[in-house]
């Protein structure tokens, strides 16, 4: 295919001319994702509204052309109506037959001698009104629900009952370990002070109050969380006809499956905020919850919220409600001790003070991140779970893969609005349909680009399980492709073709690389047995008397230290190769980049984007987990770790255009190891990301050696 937009669309509208309709399609599609709405990205909408009437796909036809009928330009808004009459009334009339052969028909109808098609449209004859250009159009084919459908297979939920019985395990751990650090940190303090006795009862093992404290939670937790959200995050009740005003088929399932299932109609909320989430916690069906905000309810179509509210009945009809209703106990008020030594930091006047409530947010904000870390296995395959039930009850899988597409449009519009990530976004994200970080790039670069593109690596790739272990969401395409399954299964129009396809070849090799690291702790472990080998035939043959090595296990340790040390210098050139100007590719390559399904993160592509930084500002970003990049093609992650002692911060350049030179990488989530970040008055910081990688396997090497010479 011709690289050049002009070229691209003369080699589609001439494969258009031949016949050669999948091929303009292809082509075509590829030239409105690049150049959107300008006047050639028109003549290519209307190329694909020919192709598609020509092959017989009049749904998608109708849908394309309704939009151009909205177009700026006179001449294809016209075109575009006179093509809409047509289609609709042939299609209608094809319908009343019951027959399918009249599509060529149609495609003559619509591709008569006054079609744009051929035009220059911004030549003087048709002018292109840019006074009201808009941003592009995200195109979706509206596909059908089932009206009739066969029922799905029942899903075996042994591995969620495990991992709901995991989490708890692991939440308790947790909650204890932390406990006994602050009983013991404290008891320390008190030992050293003068004419104070440590408290005896923080020497006692707190196995038993904490798991009090579990049970009381658990029972408590319906209630405890209304005061939160209410008092927190302004949560009010949301009626049946307040609900039904947006989405009467909700109320009429929600009627239905609890009716079936013998359950009262769960409690209703909304929040009054933009961004477009859903949450269901309670502790039993009778007391079960299901909340959303103002802005799920206003982007999302009726069919899609009736989704919505089905994947949140599914959390219910699971149980996995009651363990994320725990969690979300405990996270949210962590989050909101983070949020409130932020503020005492952001207010301090002295340098000092601000540096304590610095260490004292980010050490929070760890806690957070510990906490909701307990839960991010179960976040993940709940959804699978739940996705399954709710199309098994509304038999629109379609309606659920624009809703959560929509989502996460309505999340990264958001965080574009507000120059940050809100922070009810965050801490609500563990329970939220769609994760946040995976909204970031998908949502905002989905005008410039097709979900099945952008999707391909969350699907295709065959080493993509590997990095979503730190999660807290599945993999859009994954999830997406599973219901894409289902709709095909039921014989529907897909709303997305992600078509299973033989396995990628990926580099065995690049995939060794990235996780070398990791490989040197087991690889560590193996030569810690060697030792261990040498040392017993050294000490039975009386070559060496070497006996401290049966008493003293801690040389594993240093195996480990310096087989991850290893591992970590092995990948560090392949990870930070050296950035040259004759291979960095910009703003406008972003999309083609990230549809790349073959990519590894340590398939390290040098970029430098021009764009304005987002994030919060002051103490509560001093770990900088809250950097984003606005590009004029969506929105990147972006690491970013400072030199010791370094006086600016990037939080200070926040809200400014900046040019940012660094590493993209493709995983789970998309991110740029910054490099270099340079602001338009021509100061620069740089983000030693090798030189800390190599600071960290120096260390590690240090250490390890030091275990094993010791003995």
């Amino acid at each position: 295919m011709p690289s050049h937009p002009e070229q691209s669309l003369d080699a589609g509208i001439s494969a258009l001319k031949q016949g050669d309709y999948q091929k303009a399609l292809a082509i075509l599609k590829a030239v409105v994702a690049t150049v959107g709405d300008r006047d050639s990205g028109l003549q290519a909408q209307i190329g694909v509204v020919v192709a598609y009437a020509r092959i017989g796909e009049v749904t998608e036809a109708i849908a394309l052309c309704q939009t151009l009928a909205q177009s700026d330009n006179q001449q294809v808004q016209e075109w575009a109506k006179r093509s809409l009459e047509q289609l609709t009334k042939r299609h209608q009339a094809e319908k009343g037959r019951g027959g399918e052969g009249k599509q060529e028909d149609i495609g003559e109808e619509i591709t008569n001698d006054d079609s744009p098609v051929s035009l220059p449209l911004s030549s003087p004859e048709t002018p292109v009104n840019r006074a009201k250009a808009k941003t592009p159009t995200i195109y979706w084919r509206q596909a059908r629900r089932a009206k009739v459908w066969q029922p799905l297979q029942k899903l075996n939920l042994i591995p969620l009952r495990l991992l709901m019985a995991g989490t708890l395990v692991a939440l308790f751990w947790v909650m204890r370990e932390l406990l006994v650090l602050v009983m013991t940190l404290i008891n320390n303090i008190l030992v050293k002070l003068p004419f104070l006795e440590p408290i005896q009862l923080f020497y006692r093992n707190p196995d038993p109050l904490v798991l009090l404290v579990l049970v009381i939670l658990i029972c408590s937790c319906p209630w405890l969380l209304d005061w939160l959200l209410t008092n927190f995050y302004d949560q009010r009740q949301l009626s049946k006809d307040t609900l039904s005003k947006h989405s009467r088929e909700t109320v009429r399932l929600m009627q239905r499956f609890c009716h079936q299932q013998g359950w009262p109609f769960p409690k209703l909320g909304v929040l009054p905020m933009s961004i477009p989430v859903a949450l269901t916690y309670g502790n039993l069906p009778r007391t079960a919850r299901i909340v959303v905000s103002q802005g799920l309810l206003e982007q999302l179509a009726e069919d899609e919220i009736a989704t919505i509210y089905a994947l949140e009945l599914g959390h219910i009809a699971h149980g996995d409600f009651v363990v994320m209703s725990l969690v979300l106990l405990f996270t949210i008020p962590v989050y909101g001790l983070y949020q409130q030594f932020s503020d005492w930091g952001d207010k301090a006047s002295q340098k000092i003070w601000r540096f304590v409530m610095g260490i004292l947010a980010s050490l929070t904000y760890g806690v957070w991140c510990l906490l909701t870390g307990t839960a991010l296995w179960l976040s993940q395959l709940r959804l699978y779970y739940s996705d399954h039930l709710a199309v098994g009850i509304t038999g629109n899988p379609n309606g659920l893969v624009r809703a959560l597409l929509k989502i996460a449009i309505g999340i990264a519009d958001d965080v574009q609005k507000e120059e940050q990530t809100p922070w009810q976004l965050e801490s609500l994200n563990i329970v939220a349909p769609v994760g946040y970080q995976q909204s970031i790039c998908l949502g905002s670069i989905a005008p410039h680009t097709t979900f099945e593109s952008f999707l391909m690596w969350e699907y295709l790739n065959p080493y993509r399980w590997w990095f979503v272990f730190n999660n807290t969401h599945p993999l859009m395409g994954d999830r997406l492709q599973r219901l894409s399954a289902i709709a095909q299964y039921w014989h529907l129009e897909k709303e997305l073709y992600l078509e299973p396809q033989k396995p990628l070849l990926v580099k065995h090799q690049s995939f060794f690389l990235q996780i070398a690291p990791f490989l040197g702790i087991p690889l560590g472990v193996v030569f810690a047995f060697l030792i261990w080998l040498g040392w017993q035939i050294a000490f039975t043959f009386k070559f060496l008397n070497l006996k401290w090595i049966y008493d003293d296990w801690s040389f594993v340790t240093g195996s480990v230290l310096i087989g991850f040390s290893i591992g970590i210098l092995i990948r560090i050139n392949y990870f930070f190769p050296e950035i040259q100007s004759a291979n960095v590719q910009t703003d406008d390559h972003l999309p083609s980049l990230l549809a790349n399904p073959t990519a590894l993160p340590i398939d390290s592509v040098s970029v430098r984007l021009v764009g304005k930084l987002l994030g919060r500002r002051g103490t509560s970003n001093c770990l900088g987990q809250d950097l984003i990049l606005q590009s004029s093609t969506g929105l990147v992650k972006l690491h970013h770790v400072s030199w010791l002692g370094q006086k600016i911060f990037l939080q200070d350049w926040i809200g400014r255009q900046i040019i940012i030179t660094g590493w993209l990488r493709r995983g789970a989530t998309t991110w740029i190891d910054i490099q270099t970040l340079q602001t338009q008055s021509g100061k620069i910081v740089n983000s030693p990301h090798p030189i800390w990688s190599t600071v960290l396997a120096v260390v590690a090497e240090a250490w390890g050696a030091y275990i094993l010479l010791r003995g």
